[in-house]
């Protein structure tokens, strides 16, 4: 079995090569390919990569190359992990839109729209690449924003799956807090990517007792302090928020506080100069533990389960992945993508059965969906127009005059990746 990772430079690529390494009875890699235009990045991350595979004894072989035809020909999946613009643009997406007093998010937001126009042109650029050189070969989603950028892929016609962590998070977490193997914890998550909540923590798979009542009464107060959420709105609303439900449900007690502290891309960034430097000492041959605060917890193992599924392995029967609605959530489009349980095979990844969605979520579902659709547009397209229509949509924004002037900026802040501009 043969896997390429597009962005295999990332600081993150550890933790999914220690994945590999542990989890290999579950997805037997013979060949991993990282490929990166950034050659010095690519070579540390590479080397760091081999000691991990040596250490755990894994008989797979790494390769690293900056040349996207030469990775991914006879790949069994493509797994993408691009950030266009690098943390350079994240650090403007963070920061412009709270001049607004708009949240700066890199995925939700203004922010977000920005990410998304940089991303798509050059995602559906390489996927048709891989379409041409190995048509057979799936693509796994991990760049954000991932909800639009797999509604990219998919209306492309390509062989394609969105992936967040988000939901493994919870179920880890869940895990602990019952006594249970993650395994036994199902989630009835629903929503759209980055815009989900746990409406039900079942034992044992989707029909098992839910349990979520007792884990709101035990330990509400941790799981509330974790989503920097107040306890009294968990027990109102009875369900588990995503920890980016706060950019809706606490908008501008959030940005008073991005206005008063550094912003995480800068944070980010200097955790990866030093991330960096330990994949250059020739004796580190596992993750080091402050990967942990950089983010992505918990990848490697949900995108081993997601690539093992799709190519016929092992893995979970049912995983929470970003696909096509086709009547899921009969409130939104057939060709929205939404984040659900799924059952994964081979033929892909098909959606279980929703209880019917409360509207308070459905609504505000609803109208992220729209802004979806409109930003898919508007990176396909191009034009100020479309960008001032797509950030007019969005609910955190929806103001002709902050939508005016935040379009002057996205603009502005990302000419030199917007064809069109």
């Amino acid at each position: 079995m043969k896997l390429t990772v597009v962005g295999g430079g990332s600081t993150y690529t550890p933790e999914l090569v220690d994945g590999f390494a542990r989890l290999r009875d579950t997805l037997p890699v013979e060949e991993l390919v990282l490929v990166d235009p950034a050659a010095d990045r690519l070579d540390l991350v590479g080397g760091l990569a081999r000691r991990i595979f040596a250490r755990q004894d894994h008989p797979g072989r790494i390769v690293t190359t900056s040349v996207l035809e030469e990775g991914i020909e006879g790949a069994d999946a493509v797994l993408l992990q691009l950030r266009v613009g690098g943390q350079a643009a994240r650090e403007q997406d963070e920061t412009w839109p709270l001049d607004c007093g708009c949240v700066g998010q890199e995925t939700t937001g203004a922010g977000g729209l920005a990410k998304a126009l940089r991303t798509v042109p050059v995602v559906l650029d390489i996927a048709e690449r891989v379409r041409r050189t190995n048509p057979d070969a799936w693509i796994i989603d991990f760049t954000n924003p991932v909800g639009i950028v797999t509604r990219a892929l998919l209306e492309a016609g390509h062989k394609a799956v969105g992936l967040c962590n988000v939901a493994i998070g919870f179920q880890r977490k869940f895990a602990g807090m019952l006594g249970v193997t993650p395994g036994e914890v199902h989630l009835d998550h629903v929503g759209l990517n980055h815009l989900t909540w746990e409406t039900a923590v079942r034992l044992g798979g989707p029909e098992g007792e839910d349990v979520l009542p007792e884990l709101l009464s035990q330990y509400g107060d941790t799981i509330a302090a974790d989503l920097h959420l107040p306890r009294p709105l968990l027990d109102r609303l009875g369900v588990v928020p995503s920890y980016y439900l706060r950019y809706y449900y606490a908008h501008d007690e959030v940005v008073r506080e991005l206005r008063t502290k550094p912003s995480r891309a800068a944070e980010v960034a200097a955790m990866e100069r030093q991330l960096l430097e330990m994949y250059a000492d020739p004796a580190l041959d596992e993750k080091p533990e402050l990967l942990a605060k950089r983010g992505g917890a918990y990848y490697s193992e949900a995108a081993v389960d997601l690539a093992a599924g799709l190519l016929g392995g092992g893995g979970s029967p049912y995983q929470v992945v970003n696909t096509h609605n086709r009547g899921t959530l009969p409130f939104l489009p057939p060709d929205a993508v939404i984040e659900v349980q799924a059952a994964v095979g081979q033929k892909g990844a098909t959606p279980l059965s929703v209880p019917t969605v409360d509207p308070l979520y459905a609504g505000l579902m609803a109208q992220v969906t729209a802004y979806e659709e409109l930003a898919l547009d508007a990176a396909l397209r191009g034009g100020r127009d479309r960008v001032f229509r797509t950030l007019l949509a969005h609910p955190l924004i929806g103001q002709f005059e902050y939508a005016d002037t935040l379009t002057d900026q996205l603009i502005a802040h990302n000419r030199e990746h917007l064809a069109w501009a």
